[in-house]
């Protein structure tokens, strides 16, 4: 009886997919807006296929893509032979995961183009991005089978291409969040310190203050301990060094008088947030560099040894730390991306999405979402116009799952090496999308001094 009541309960829950996003046929739906439960959904589908790529690297599932045709061969059939502890069994294992986040990517490309210029609910299209899940699933997995059939040949070197440019673009939107987090962060509680007339507040923004530049210096202890040498690793070294200063460049910019007047609401908590952050996207480009002596991540080497490829022996290579780190960040960016409506206009203007609506729309959305919550629905918020860019949402989906490919991948490049390892490439672009998000931040700081014609409040 237990078993029937949960399999009737799951199949109420499944007639959303076959509906709108209001959900008029189940209950199992929370009362929300439209724009909400949409974003939502569709994360999920990304989510899902990450979890279906990280399936992909498991042994079990790898000595099953072992049977495929395209995978262990290169050439004209000849069989793979990789050095070290990795031989094909993670060799095929990124390839199928190349190929899901392909499908992934696929998916969000096309509804990147159908939905461009949406302006309200009215749009035909909005239906379309509010409702048919079930289809939308069912294209989804037709996008996957199809991928898996794709001749490997240079498929794996172009989609690696793919992969960089998007990465690099998502670590970029991933800093803009952040920026945009301790903003509203930094904002909320200095709001609440003036309402309840409350150090502790204060004290709060302080210690997390000194708590992230604490890790900030000791990630670049450890940075050098592990990823440099007396004798060698310079780049290591230069990159660790200048990463250092910029942050310590743009720490003092945050808190300059004339930037303080300028904006208000900037200071040292953004500025550890940034810092931390680069820290971070600076290990990740040193667990990248391809050799054994500057990056203690890389697989151990047998000698001149080698192992031929076959069905036992697998041993995946991207559960390290930098990589587990980059998915949790990975994860709770892309919800953010779909929870969010920033406070700041700049922020908006970036992301494509609108600002919390006005205290009359506010009230007349509220007077909804009770009339909704009666009848177990999400009410529809996007009459008048749309509170966010489909178009731009699905894009950042693209690369979202780019980003998580490379990142699973330990951004390997096929048919470059039969190492298992990543190349200067990967650590070139970590590199320059520190640079660039360090260059970013320092814009939003000096802008409203150097176009005094705009309005930067």
């Amino acid at each position: 009886m237990g078993a029937c009541l949960g399999a009737c309960s799951l199949l109420s829950c499944a007639s959303c997919l076959c509906g709108s996003a209001p959900c008029i046929l189940c209950s199992c739906c929370p009362a929300s807006r439209n724009s909400t439960v949409s974003r939502l959904i569709f994360t999920f589908f990304l989510f899902l296929g990450v979890l279906v790529s990280i399936i992909m690297l498991s042994p079990g599932v790898e000595s099953q893509l072992y049977k495929l045709p395209w995978v262990c061969e290169e050439g004209a059939g000849i069989p793979t032979v990789l050095q070290g502890h990795i031989d094909c069994g993670s060799l095929l294992g990124y390839r199928a995961v190349y190929r899901m986040c392909f499908a992934t990517a696929a998916f969000f490309f096309f509804f990147t183009l159908l939905m461009l210029c949406v302006s309200s609910s009215r749009d035909p299209r909005a239906a379309i991005q509010n409702g048919f899940w079930f289809f939308k699933f069912l294209i989804l997995v037709g996008l996957t089978v199809g991928a898996f059939y794709i001749p490997d040949g240079s498929f794996s070197n172009i989609w690696f291409y793919f992969g960089v440019v998007g990465s690099f673009l998502f670590i970029l939107i991933q800093l803009v969040l952040l920026i945009d987090f301790a903003h509203s962060w930094n904002q909320r509680w200095l709001g609440k310190a003036e309402e309840c007339d409350s150090r502790a507040w204060y004290a709060g923004l302080l210690f997390f203050t000194l708590l992230f530049y604490l890790l900030s210096i000791a990630a670049v202890a450890l940075m050098f301990i592990y990823y440099t040498e007396p004798s060698g690793c310079h780049e290591g070294k230069v990159f660790i060094s200048l990463n250092l200063t910029f942050c310590v460049c743009v720490s003092i910019a945050a808190v300059l008088p004339k930037v303080q007047d300028a904006q208000p609401n900037s200071g040292l908590l953004q500025a550890s947030v940034i810092t931390l952050y680069t820290m971070f996207v600076t290990w990740s480009a040193l667990s990248s560099v391809p050799e054994q002596k500057c990056n203690p991540h890389l697989p151990t080497q047998l000698g001149n040894e080698t192992v031929m490829a076959g069905p036992e022996g697998y041993e995946t290579q991207w559960w390290d730390a930098p990589s587990i780190v980059g998915l949790i960040i990975f994860l709770l960016c892309t919800l953010f991306i779909s929870l969010r409506s920033s406070d700041h206009r700049q922020v908006n203007s970036l992301m494509q999405t609108e600002e919390g609506p006005p205290m009359l729309e506010a009230t007349q959305q509220q007077q909804q979402q009770q009339a909704a919550a009666c009848e177990g629905r999400a009410f529809d918020n996007e009459q008048d116009g749309v509170t966010y860019s489909y178009s731009f949402f699905h894009f950042c989906l693209v690369l979202a799952s780019l980003h998580i490919m490379m990142t699973l991948t330990n951004w390997y490049k096929p048919g470059e090496t039969r190492k298992m390892i990543s190349t200067w490439t990967a650590v070139w672009v970590k590199i320059c999308a520190s640079w660039a998000g360090l260059l970013l931040y320092l814009w939003t700081l000096v802008a409203p001094l150097l176009l005094r014609n705009r309005d930067f409040s």
